[in-house]
């Protein structure tokens, strides 16, 4: 059985190399328009907060959330609208169409 060639890193880097162009050719980039920006998720428009609630307040909010089969995140939301609300600030619907224009 021969054994097989010797590889030459010479050979294998010229191989590797495109040929030299002769002349400048026009390259055509796929740049996205600044228009067109990907929908971003809830996590990365948002800035989180840590809210510390005592258990048995936790407790509520997590049972209420089961009984009305919604998630807390929402309830809290609704919370915020109605104390914005009773403190005669714009509410989060109201917040969010401004910052869309």
């Amino acid at each position: 059985m021969s054994r097989p060639p010797k590889l030459d890193l010479a050979a294998i880097v010229a191989a590797a190399t495109p040929p030299a162009r002769k002349s400048a050719d026009i390259v055509q980039l796929d740049v996205p328009s600044p228009r067109a920006k990907p929908a971003a998720t809830l996590k990365e428009r948002a800035r989180q907060m840590s809210v510390y609630l005592e258990p048995p307040v936790y407790d509520q909010l997590r049972d209420l959330a089961h009984t009305e089969r919604t998630k807390m995140h929402g309830l809290m939301l609704e919370a915020l609208d109605l104390l914005f609300k009773q403190r005669g600030a714009r509410s989060i619907e109201q917040i969010n169409e401004a910052e869309s224009r």
